[in-house]
């Protein structure tokens, strides 16, 4: 079988997993997540991990590798995806990568510069930049020395922003240009990255019912369990979105309410950053209507026939609207 790998990717609640799993069970293929918090174990509902009952009997792969205590990072992620993705098409199926992880997608199928080693003295000078200054601050320098990595990263990301200004400062080139230079873990490999977004006021429906959906299925619970056992409140897979603004409700910061409606925000703004990252990743096919489930599908079935051509044959099971 020639070898291909399809992308499923966009902002959140657009309907990755549904299109994801429609692809998989139509081309013979097996899912490959790219989430950066659905590596965690236990870190379940506010990632809104697919229980196995729900994956149709398709093979899910990189969920629930890494123990919460542990920080899983985009180089490991990398070499993690690439080796599923072999062996998928070993088996003869197709990898079909799903999430909205921009910066591990990246890494994928683009590749990571492997270095330099992190400076803890100028770290701490740019720590000291940003409480005396704001983050902003880091930010708008940032912007000033490398423009592309600016545009990807949130003004109030300081890790993200210590670690481009740390890259630039030691080595005298952007971080942009390093990971322009950078060379894939699947050289070689066609890529389709089929790509989903939807309008504002449809998307902020989307992600206010999942929000409320993830409070009623005991998000809190979770989390609670999870400090329970003893993942420190600051360990990385708490940090994301859901879980660490739960965790500050936990802390006193804010009530009920209040946290609900900030999740729902930040996904907004999530959604965003996600959209402004997939829109600078070169050749991506935006779908045209991703926010009709039957079109999407049709769309996407044409394009992974288009990707594979004769090599595929028709989809298992026609195509949408056949039979």
């Amino acid at each position: 079988m020639t070898r291909a790998l399809i992308a499923v990717v966009g902002p959140t609640a657009t309907g990755k997993s549904a299109l994801g799993l429609d692809l998989a069970e139509a081309f013979n293929g097996e899912i490959v997540s790219c989430d950066s918090t659905a590596v965690y174990r236990g870190v379940d509902i506010g990632t809104d991990k697919l229980p196995p009952e729900r994956r149709r009997g398709i093979p899910h792969h990189l969920i629930d590798i890494a123990d919460p205590t542990e920080t899983y990072s985009a180089a490991r992620f990398a070499a993690d995806a690439a080796r599923a993705i072999e062996e998928i098409h070993g088996r003869g199926r197709l990898p079909i990568l799903v999430g909205g992880t921009g910066f591990y997608f990246r890494a994928l199928v683009r590749g990571l510069f492997p270095g330099p080693e992190r400076d803890d003295p100028l770290r701490a000078r740019l720590n000291r930049v940003a409480d005396r200054r704001g983050v902003e601050a880091l930010h708008r320098w940032t912007a000033r020395i490398d423009p592309e990595s600016a545009r990807r990263i949130q003004p109030r990301d300081r890790k993200r922003l210590v670690r481009a200004l740390e890259v630039y400062l030691l080595t005298g080139l952007p971080l942009s240009v390093h990971f322009t230079n950078t060379r894939s873990h699947l050289q070689g490999w066609p890529v389709l990255a089929i790509g989903l977004n939807a309008p504002r006021a449809v998307l902020l429906e989307r992600v206010a019912r999942r929000v409320d959906e993830q409070f009623a299925a005991g998000v809190v619970a979770e989390v609670e369990r999870l400090l329970g056992r003893g993942v420190p409140p600051h360990a990385h897979a708490l940090t994301g979105l859901v879980y660490r603004q739960v965790v500050e409700m936990l802390e006193g910061v804010r009530g009920l309410d209040e946290t609900r409606a900030l999740i729902v925000r930040e996904n907004m703004r999530y959604a965003r950053r996600q959209l402004i990252w997939f829109r600078h990743e070169a050749g991506v096919r935006w779908l045209t209507r991703p926010d009709d489930p039957e079109i999407a599908r049709r769309e996407a079935f044409a394009l992974v026939d288009a990707q594979r051509g004769a090599s595929i044959g028709e989809p298992h099971g026609g195509r949408i609207g056949e039979n």
